[in-house]
């Protein structure tokens, strides 16, 4: 009993003496040499703290070469674990320590030491983004192609992911798989909408993963790193197993630069497998010059969506929502307000006069068909993209769309004109533009509203924010509201002639 208390006693205490821990976290060399060099009672060097760390770890996370050379001499382990499965080689490659990496490596690191998720040395120091460090990994024969667990992504991934393209270039020298696929997965994609209770069929699943180092870097941007990656032989028409193109994906994601980049190693313009095209994207990113560059490479400027992004509860992504499929480059540059890129279009063959499914035309979007006064177009709730449009802006693409189609008076399978539209938003330059072009005071939507019964209610539809009618209300429905919606468009209508 005695002899097991005492082996108790000089196990906690081994264990609890962690003063060459505490001189290696606070860079304290001298202490740490007279440390080293005492014999009764030694200083384990190897001893660690609760989680599993070393001094040898602490002194790679201080990035602190001269004691970790102490150590080192002194028998310190370089492949030690923690707890969380990390080595000191782990801590200097998230350190961006070439120096330290070479030291580790240069005392018997295990160039291919990986963290239970199998995340790799070289994974870390790709991520990190130090080229010195990942020559220094490949030179003791880390393994370039290895893959992590979970989605099988790969160092090269990883570079081109965090925008590291010296490191890319390492990589591709070390013959790392250039059209290596990530995991692909199936994702059930849940609306808000679909929360209630029996509206679960709305529910729909899609392909995620399955990306290329290409389609990362299209993702993020990295111009130098999709140069190197095309050069080493990637394919400019990479695709995602949802068929979003690698073009579409750099438009989509505001990359013009990588774009064009693409389109110049021969991508297709017209590639189609996500249900829109990257000309779609580039307008959705109001890029006039992508827009521009794509026209020159082909693409269709009357293709029409057919399938929107997928959406996920209270999304603040670009997105392309179902109510836009079925519209045309036009359409789309027309409801975004996109004036400039819509004459680009149409000098381009782009067709004005092509409508939405439900009859709506370029000018009916402008005006705001299918918009709040209150919200931004895009449907971006961020602070950075969801204001609202300035009037000014609405007023202008208007004048655009009437001048590239003529049709002051076009109306929609619900009977609407512009002149409806910009009458129930109450914007009044919009409806004073329209008037002096033409548009009819006196036509009737299919509920029987003229536009200043819209701009009464604030709706098309006579369900608006007034007051609803009283018995014994007139021919159209309704009486005047007891409260108007738009104050002052109501007395311009009439200024301009509009009859009650």
């Amino acid at each position: 009993m005695v002899a097991m208390l005492l082996l108790t006693t000089l196990t906690v205490s081994a264990a609890t003496d962690t003063r060459l821990i505490q001189a290696v976290k606070q860079r304290d060399v001298e202490s740490v040499r007279t440390l080293l060099k005492q014999r009764a009672p030694a200083v384990d060097v190897n001893a660690a703290q609760g989680d599993g760390s070393t001094a040898l770890h602490w002194a790679a996370h201080r990035d602190d070469l001269t004691i970790a050379d102490l150590l080192i001499r002194a028998g310190a382990r370089p492949g030690a674990v923690n707890d969380l499965g990390t080595t000191p080689l782990h801590l200097a490659c998230t350190n961006r320590s070439a120096a330290m990496v070479d030291k580790l490596l240069a005392a018997g690191a295990n160039p291919n030491a990986a963290l239970p998720s199998g995340e790799t040395v070289l994974m870390t120091c790709a991520r990190a983004g130090d080229a010195g460090a990942v020559r220094a990994l490949l030179a003791h024969h880390a393994e370039v192609n290895a893959k992590e667990h979970e989605h099988q992504q790969t160092a090269l991934m990883w570079a081109a992911s965090q925008r590291h393209p010296d490191v890319v270039q390492q990589l591709i020298e070390a013959k790392a798989d250039i059209k290596a696929r990530s995991l692909v997965y199936p994702q059930t994609v849940v609306g808000e909408q679909t929360q209630r209770a029996g509206r679960e069929e709305l529910n729909y699943t899609v392909l995620r993963g399955g990306a290329t180092p290409l389609l990362f870097a299209a993702r993020v941007g990295d111009v130098e790193s999709a140069r190197l990656l095309l050069k080493a032989g990637a394919d400019a028409n990479d695709a995602q197993p949802d068929g979003i193109s690698a073009l579409v994906l750099a438009a989509h994601s505001g990359h013009g630069d990588l774009a064009a980049l693409l389109l110049e190693h021969g991508a297709d313009a017209n590639a189609f497998g996500s249900g829109y095209s990257a000309l779609h994207a580039a307008i959705l990113r109001s890029d006039v010059n992508l827009v521009k560059a794509l026209l020159a490479h082909g693409a269709d400027p009357n293709a029409r969506i057919t399938k929107g992004t997928p959406m996920r509860r209270d999304t603040t992504d670009w997105n392309l929502p179902a109510t836009l499929i079925g519209s045309t480059p036009y359409l789309l540059a027309a409801r975004f307000l996109e004036g400039e890129i819509m004459q680009v279009l149409v000098a381009a063959g782009a067709d004005p006069r092509q409508t939405m499914p439900n009859g709506a035309n370029g000018l009916l979007l402008a005006a705001g068909l299918g918009s709040s006064k209150n919200a931004s177009r895009r449907g971006i709730e961020t602070i950075d993209f969801g204001k609202v449009e300035p009037e000014s802006r609405v007023r202008d693409t208007v004048a655009v769309a009437y001048g590239l189609s003529g049709d002051v008076n076009a109306a929609s399978q619900n009977g609407d004109t512009a002149l409806h539209v910009a009458a129930s938003l109450g914007h009044d330059s919009v409806v004073q533009f329209l008037v002096e072009n033409g548009a009819r005071l006196d036509v009737k939507n299919s509920r029987g509203l003229t536009p200043l019964a819209a701009a009464m209610f604030g709706s098309t539809n006579g369900r608006g924010r007034a007051a609803a009618a009283p018995a014994g209300a007139d021919s159209l429905g309704f009486e005047a509201p007891i409260e108007l919606a738009h104050p002052t468009t109501v007395a311009l209508l009439k200024k301009l002639g509009a009859a009650e």
